[in-house]
């Protein structure tokens, strides 16, 4: 009986295996006091919401030719708002103006406020068939909340990118994160 128990366990840990290798890696998220994910619906939902990338996360491979093929992944990724991605910057600006700016390969120093104000991000050297990437969400000059992920990826149409994205997406635009929400508790 144990010996098969034993057997049916390490079936299902190798069976486990391939998932893990192709699983993206996300990091510790921030979140500021300010981060109301009911906002980021209410901005965001049946409407565009500007995706600025910074930096190349291939750098063999034409930017303008990463940006089209990323788009689409993220936006089959995209979080439960009926919103469409786009790196167009609306014109005018909207007030406030909400933006996900994307960093490949960041400075591991680099911090989300300067981003967010519109400084030049800085750069670290990318590791080949590596995606990694600093994800920021904006709201006018300060950040409201980012993370980071990372996986392996063999060029920007690598599926696994798409599979980050979902993860990513999750995390970065956190669903029942509130500012009011220890008020609500405390008024159930």
């Amino acid at each position: 009986m144990r010996l098969r128990r034993r057997i049916a366990a390490t079936l299902a840990a190798m069976a486990a295996l391939p998932a893990l290798a192709l699983a993206a890696t996300v990091g510790g998220a921030y979140y500021a006091p300010q981060y109301d994910y009911r906002e980021f619906w209410s901005a965001t939902d049946n409407k565009p919401f500007q995706v600025v990338l910074a930096g190349n996360p291939f750098p063999n491979v034409d930017p303008a030719t990463v940006a089209a093929t990323l788009l689409p992944m993220m936006q089959s990724a995209k979080p439960r708002p009926a919103l469409t991605f786009t790196y167009d910057r609306p014109s005018p600006p909207p007030s406030p103006d909400y933006r996900l700016v994307l960093v490949f390969d960041p400075a591991l120093n680099l911090n989300a406020d300067p981003v967010c104000a519109g400084e030049p991000a800085r750069f670290r050297p990318g590791k080949p068939g590596v995606f990694y990437v600093y994800a920021i969400y904006c709201r006018n000059d300060r950040m409201l909340s980012y993370t980071t992920a990372w996986t392996d990826a063999s060029g920007p149409g690598d599926p696994r990118i798409e599979r980050l994205f979902r993860e990513l997406f999750l995390v970065v635009f956190k669903e029942g994160q509130s500012r009011w929400s220890e008020l609500e508790d405390r008024f159930r």
